[in-house]
């Protein structure tokens, strides 16, 4: 089921955070990466949240530099904890996907995991703009999190996550797929793949 308990934008209980979930889902999301990731190049990860992701990614996979982001303050010094003492990881960047000046000009995959239910749409409207700025034809756009999709009944859970989120704040809350590929398609990307993930989660991947 989805855990309820994830760390999110805001939280500022201690320098170096922790979402819970990121211990569970951390593998799967790895073994879908593992096909999708160029073999070597910078990844992108939009909306890093606590860091604990792109720290175990950067490890599994010493071949590409990763840049993390996110435009909550709180989290960039987690993140920077984290990620501390791994050679392929930047420094973290402030980026605000809604923002049409990114701090990064060029990548090689942008990966966001988490992110869409816990802003605003225009947050995941601006990643697939800022990913059509900064992706080459073929590289992927890779997202991440509980979706929405036409004709699949939500899991009860999730649509309690959904309610929840809801009360937190009005814009948040799960998407449809079907929005994401029309605004991805808007951008010249097309959905390569889903991926049912555990606790009823999905990953989308878009290339042009």
């Amino acid at each position: 089921m989805q855990d309820h308990t994830p760390w999110m934008p805001g939280d500022d209980s201690a320098d170096r955070k922790h979402a819970p979930a990121t211990l569970r889902n951390r593998g799967p999301i790895a073994e879908v990466l593992q096909g999708e990731l160029p073999v070597t190049g910078k990844v992108l990860e939009v909306a890093s949240g606590s860091g604990e992701h792109c720290a175990f990614f950067a490890q599994l996979f010493p071949g590409q530099v990763w840049q993390p982001t996110d435009p909550d303050s709180g989290a960039l010094g987690s993140i920077a904890s984290w990620c501390a003492g791994l050679d392929n990881v930047l420094p973290p960047l402030a980026l605000d996907a809604t923002s049409a000046d990114w701090p990064v000009h060029a990548a090689d995959a942008v990966l966001c995991i988490n992110m869409a239910h816990i802003s605003p749409w225009e947050a995941t409207l601006g990643l697939v703009a800022g990913a059509e700025r900064l992706l080459v034809k073929g590289a992927p756009l890779i997202l991440y999190g509980p979706w929405r999709r036409e004709g699949v009944k939500t899991a009860p859970s999730n649509e309690v996550f959904d309610a929840s989120l809801k009360t937190r704040n009005p814009l948040w809350g799960l998407r449809r797929v079907e929005d994401l590929d029309t605004a991805a398609d808007a951008r010249g990307f097309a959905r390569s793949r889903l991926v049912e993930m555990p606790a009823n989660n999905l990953m989308l991947i878009y290339r042009r």
